[in-house]
């Protein structure tokens, strides 16, 4: 094969096929030079070997620091769950679990406006948080089988809200024994990314079973839901 006929992609097959060419050539390897990545300069072989490292490793750096960050969030989230779930098993009156979800949720996660509302519950008296279930909600609420999450289009559920959304998510509360929805719980946020189209739902799926489980003290009638 004659020098000009000779190409890149020829020498890198060569190179990649004797792993041992430059521990035997060591002086070729010592003396070339390659131009450096960042500035208008040649350095040697090995220095361009050790950026090339310095690169990986600010990389990993990155990465690392990465998933510390979502460690130490999804830590957080766990903890707030858990004492939302705490402050609710120790609610002696079972009435006032909507009103105790509502309010804990919006200050746990500093959600600025939060709705609630439940059908079907014999131990919970018409009010606030029976107001507006229509057969359409209902309808609408059993067509949600996974929590919705995204911007603000049609949702007639979020005209419970105090105020237009910039990103909602609307769960549809079903008691751990069935199927069947008996509320729905709408988050708001000012933020639009607050609650993206692509987030998961795993702790809106945990809310979503604390808050049923709870609430299933309001199955009984008045006299037996405290």
């Amino acid at each position: 094969m004659s020098a000009a006929s000779l190409s890149a992609e020829d020498v890198a097959r060569f190179l990649a096929e004797h792993p041992d060419f430059f521990q035997e050539h060591a002086d070729l390897f010592a003396s070339m030079q390659v131009p450096h990545p960042h500035e208008a300069r040649a350095i040697s072989l090995g220095e361009r070997q050790i950026l090339t490292l310095r690169a990986k490793a600010k990389d990993l750096e990155w990465k690392l620091a990465g998933l510390i960050r979502n460690a130490t969030g999804n830590q957080k989230i766990n903890q707030t769950l858990m004492g939302w779930c705490c402050r609710m098993l120790a609610e002696p009156q079972a009435g006032q679990l909507p009103a105790h979800i509502v309010s804990s949720l919006s200050e746990l996660f500093e959600l600025p406006s939060i709705a609630l509302r439940l059908w079907d519950l014999p131990g919970l008296p018409d009010g606030a948080y029976t107001e507006g279930v229509t057969e359409a909600v209902r309808e609408y609420a059993q067509s949600l089988q996974t929590p919705y999450c995204g911007p603000l289009t049609d949702q007639a559920p979020a005209a419970w809200l105090d105020a237009p959304p910039a990103s909602l998510a609307i769960v549809a509360l079903r008691a751990p024994d069935s199927g069947g929805p008996f509320g729905l719980l709408v988050l708001g946020s000012d933020d639009p990314e607050r609650f993206a189209s692509d987030m998961s739902t795993d702790f809106l799926d945990i809310i979503n079973d604390l808050a049923s489980a709870s609430l299933t003290r309001l199955a009984q009638p008045v006299s037996a839901a405290t």
